[in-house]
């Protein structure tokens, strides 16, 4: 492989994203400190670029098609000055986690330029805009990559017989396996929702409680009555799966629930919860959390969206961008939006 010693030390940056969507998915988890040596590594490469750009030591080979300073200096100020408060923004919005918003900005650092590897007669990526900027191509692919997603979900739950308003976003799982799931449930007792309860403030909460999901569903007039919340509740922790894939989620409060079938000022004692505890339980409200115990408590099959992070599509992205190019103006060059040159 021919190619500039930046672009060829960029390439380490693809068993990273491999590795942190592994662990995204498995774990719904991503360490903090993954992202800082990743970027302090893009400012480097980005000197070292800056560098060999205004000494013309970027053309190892006639074939590399290396930017003129003005190029250099306008794709990197596009990238740093859009993308950077782009993440920004998706993750104040709540479109993204805070891992995504992380990824685009290390991504935007890494490859403002297009990349160029040559391998014996063919040159990578293939697909590439005259004033390209890559880590835009990368966020662009990853949302066609994403894309691919909600229809295999749906051709999957068609397959199976599982027709319904939630098919291309969600999957159905028996009831007392929510709590081995990452994700939302996608219903409420009126029906249908795209933001029903945070499975991991599901556990946070059981978890306070010293209460199994089993427990709960045996009994759910007892302990939707506050006064089955012990004195003196758990600490609830962060929601995560453990890595064993069993839960802390068993009946530690001996005391016997009662309830006298009357009306309740804080049903499932969820304002209790939300009081109790020091943070958030990932953007979920007192409501969200009644009407996700009450669908829990009756239905014994629920339909749950796996919420694949975003961080899958990117790493898919980043992969195609790698390879193919630009296949967003591939698909606008094939309908003759955009042709090719």
């Amino acid at each position: 492989m021919n190619a500039t010693l930046p672009d060829l030390l960029r390439l380490v940056v693809v068993p990273v994203f491999g590795w942190v969507a592994w662990r995204d998915v498995r774990t719904r988890r991503v360490p903090n400190r993954t992202w800082l040596p990743l970027a302090v590594f893009g400012v480097l490469l980005l000197a070292w670029d800056a560098w060999l750009v205004w000494t013309d030591g970027l053309v190892v080979d006639p074939r590399i098609i290396a930017p003129t300073p003005a190029l250099f200096v306008f794709q990197v100020a596009f990238s740093l000055g859009l993308l950077v408060p782009l993440a920004y923004a998706f993750w104040w919005m709540g479109g993204f986690g805070g891992a995504d918003a992380k990824a685009l900005i290390v991504l935007a650092i890494l490859f403002p330029t297009y990349p160029t590897y040559l391998l014996a007669d063919m040159a990578l990526p293939a697909i590439r805009p005259s004033l390209g900027v890559f880590a835009l191509t990368i966020l662009s692919n990853a949302v066609l990559v994403g894309l691919a997603y909600p229809v295999a979900l749906a051709v999957r739950n068609a397959l199976r017989g599982h027709v319904a308003k939630a098919m291309v976003i969600g999957r159905p799982i028996p009831a007392e396996q929510t709590l081995e799931e990452y994700g939302r449930l996608l219903e409420t007792p009126e029906g249908f929702t795209r933001r029903g309860l945070d499975l991991d403030a599901l556990r946070m909460y059981l978890t306070w409680r010293g209460l199994s999901l089993a427990s709960l569903r045996a009994d759910p007039e007892s302990y939707r009555d506050p006064a089955s919340i012990p004195g003196e509740p758990n600490d609830p922790g962060d929601g995560s799966i453990p890595p064993d894939g069993v839960g802390p989620f068993g009946d530690t409060d001996e005391s016997t629930p009662q309830s006298d079938g009357g009306e309740l000022a804080d049903p499932w004692g969820a304002d209790a919860f939300f009081d109790d505890i020091d943070h958030s339980a990932y953007g979920t409200t007192p409501a969200e959390l009644r009407e996700g115990l009450d669908v829990l408590a009756e239905s014994d099959t629920v339909w749950i969206t796996p919420g694949i992070p975003f961080l899958v599509p990117m790493f898919g992205g980043l992969v195609v961008s790698l390879l193919v190019g630009d296949v967003l103006l591939w698909v606008l060059d094939l309908v003759g939006i955009a042709p090719l040159s």
